[in-house]
């Protein structure tokens, strides 16, 4: 038993280390990367001077504060229903929205569901007490993933309630593994958590986390449902489409477009409507090279509003901005979700399936539980290469009974598992984290 205490101590040191390695080289490698990267260099500039931008703002503050963070943009839209929820119930409440990635922060550093809304400070211990000395948080909110040793250490010494939502585990992870005692004690630092499912509360109660492990299931469904109930319609796209069979392909990689195109060339009867991952100019140029009767969509806008342009002279419509995707799943009579060829995995499939529209994708979607269970309900089907695209796809175009069962089931799973951000809403609640 001794033994085993000290292996277990030197792993710990040994990954805090590695840990306070990893946050000391971030930064630096942040900036290195900001001369050739965007992304990178957004990074960096979003955090000079941050904790004066934070300061400045919480100035005069004197309401109690609710902090979400959330790693990136995707994080975001799990977690807006709650935090839109608790805006209304608690207005007397100050929001805070963190980020780290610019992916959120620079998309929705204007929201107006939140009074404050900053990059994350990177991980340290005095980076953590001087965040919490200026926030005061009531109550700190993480999104699925995020874990992050010296702000959860601060936190759960200053008794701030914490919660993960839309929390999701898999035995793989180092929370699971014997020498993982380091990420197993950051576990230890939240007050509740609300996963997505069955096996990430088993594996849970597996390292003795047991109290406060409540199945809430994934925001994202909450979401989505919000997003097409408000729906309005985009004029130059229900132009494009005419009344015609449409194919909308969202986040798509090259590889996904590869798949796509050979079908799109055989069937000019059909409209694709393309809107990739990335939208940098390499990535536009190879669809347009690929889709060989291919517009942009900013250039189709232009010559709609100039009322220069018949619906029937382009079959592709290729997406050139960022903001309109779960829109356009709308008009589709089948989509594709891009990623599904690459090591990630596919990208957000319920904003498709909430159109009660059929939904396909690549081989690589098992570590997404809504992706596995809207495959076992008859509402997706997965592709494992190009022959599979066509006969499938064939077959949906061909057969309207078909197309419409599908969509029809896969509408029914979305609508079936809402109602996650109403459980922790209400957790709050009972629990009286918010009231003084």
């Amino acid at each position: 038993m001794g033994i085993n205490l000290f292996i277990c101590t030197i792993n710990h040191h040994i990954l805090l280390f590695l840990y306070n390695l990893f946050i000391w080289i971030y930064p630096k490698a942040a900036w290195i990367l900001g001369f050739m990267n965007p992304k990178a260099k957004q990074w960096h500039n979003g955090r000079i001077g941050i904790f004066n931008k934070i300061a400045t703002s919480f100035e005069h503050n004197r309401k109690p504060v609710i902090w979400m963070h959330c790693a990136s943009l995707g994080e975001f839209e799990q977690g807006r229903p709650v935090l839109e929820g608790l805006q209304k119930q608690y207005p007397n409440h100050s929001i805070l929205l963190t980020f780290f990635s610019p992916s959120g922060y620079e998309v929705h550093k204007n929201y107006n569901g939140a009074d404050f809304v900053f990059y994350l400070p990177m991980d340290s211990a005095g980076n953590a007490q001087q965040f919490l000395k200026i926030v005061k948080p009531a109550i700190a909110i993480f999104i699925k993933y995020e874990f992050w040793h010296y702000y959860l250490t601060v936190l759960k010494k200053h008794e701030v309630p914490t919660i993960l939502i839309a929390g999701i585990f898999r035995k793989d992870q180092l929370f699971f593994k014997w020498y993982g005692r380091f990420y197993k004690n950051l576990l230890q630092c939240f007050s509740a958590f609300f996963v997505q499912d069955q096996s990430s509360q088993s594996l849970l109660h597996s390292i003795g986390i047991k109290d406060a492990v409540y199945i809430g299931g994934d925001t994202r469904f909450d979401r989505v449902i919000e997003i097409a109930n408000a729906f309005s319609p985009i004029d130059p796209i229900a132009h494009f489409c005419n009344n015609s069979l449409v194919l909308v392909a969202g986040s798509t990689w090259l590889q996904d477009d590869e798949t796509i195109a050979h079908f799109e060339k055989a069937n000019p009867n059909i409209k694709f409507i393309i809107a990739p991952h990335d939208i940098n100019h390499q990535r536009l140029q190879n669809c347009l090279t690929l889709y060989k009767n291919a517009v942009l969509y900013s250039d189709y806008v232009q010559q709609f509003n100039k009322s220069d342009i018949a619906p029937q002279k382009f079959n592709t419509l290729i997406i050139d901005n960022v903001g309109m995707l779960s829109k356009l799943y709308h008009y589709a009579s089948v989509s594709y979700i891009g990623g599904g060829f690459g090591a990630d995995g596919i990208h957000n499939c319920l904003e498709a399936a909430v159109h009660y529209k059929p939904v396909l994708f690549g081989p690589v979607y098992d570590k997404y539980i809504e992706a596995v269970g809207l495959v076992e309900a008859g509402g997706a089907v997965s592709i494992k290469d190009v022959l599979v695209f066509e006969s499938v796809a064939k077959k949906l175009f061909s057969n309207e009974e078909s197309r419409n069962t599908m969509g029809q089931l896969a509408g029914n799973f979305v609508h079936a598992h809402k109602g996650a951000s109403a459980k922790i809403i209400s957790y709050i609640q009972e629990k009286r984290l918010l009231t003084s």
